[in-house]
């Protein structure tokens, strides 16, 4: 990250047409209203990043010990 303003705009960008796609074609979906799906939505990202985080850590030390 040599250029700060450019990473920062490039943020900018995605989430600006993350935004747009939330707000334009997601209302597209009929997605029932039940409380497995909420937990679903609200739990999916930090079991995802830490399924990641663990994956990245497993490869470093299979790197470690060779």
């Amino acid at each position: 990250m040599e250029n700060k303003t450019e990473f920062i705009l490039k943020v900018f960008i995605l989430s600006a047409i993350l935004s747009a796609i939330i707000k334009y074609v997601c209302p597209y979906f009929n997605v029932p209203a039940a409380s497995e799906i909420a937990l679903l939505v609200v739990f999916l990202p930090s079991i995802l990043l830490a399924i990641a985080l663990w994956w990245r850590y497993q490869q470093q030390q299979n790197s470690v010990n060779r």
